[in-house]
């Protein structure tokens, strides 16, 4: 009598290649339609763009203020630049101020209220002020007063 073959083994291996192809040409695909990083207009070298300051949670180290340390920032940035939308109130990395609080104006662009740690404003800066130390050595363009692409 002649072994029996199973029915399900052939199916069970065409199977597995199928996916594994599928699985092969997503990566593929991702790979070939990945744009590469924007670069700064009229930068030089190539530098990149940072992302759109507008649309991350917080710079760079520096971290969100929260409880009664936002409410002070937020008291003092709106004072200072009333009419303002706050986008949000953080630690400040750049050395300038011990506080920043990114505010959206009314007319689109941007303005940063500086805070020193007893929540007095120190500056109002056009854009998001200045970025970190050492961005420029990380070809980061430095941040305007217009956000990045939308």
């Amino acid at each position: 009598m002649a072994p029996m073959r199973s029915k399900s083994k052939p199916w069970l291996v065409t199977a597995a290649i199928v996916a594994g192809a599928a699985v092969g040409a997503t990566g593929v695909a991702s790979a070939a339609t990945s744009s590469p990083p924007a670069t700064a207009a009229g930068g030089a070298g190539g530098a990149t763009r940072p992302p759109n300051p507008a649309a991350v949670t917080h710079g760079p180290g520096e971290t969100l203020l929260s409880g009664t340390d936002l409410i002070k920032a937020r008291s003092a940035a709106l004072g200072a630049v009333p009419g303002a939308t706050v986008i949000r109130a953080e630690t400040d990395s750049s050395g300038a101020a011990t506080y920043e609080v990114h505010l959206r104006l009314a007319d689109g662009t941007y303005e940063t209220v500086q805070l020193d740690a007893s929540f007095a404003v120190k500056a109002t800066v056009k854009g998001f002020g200045p970025p970190p130390p050492g961005a420029a050595s990380r070809g980061m363009a430095p941040l305007g007063a217009a956000p990045g692409p939308r």
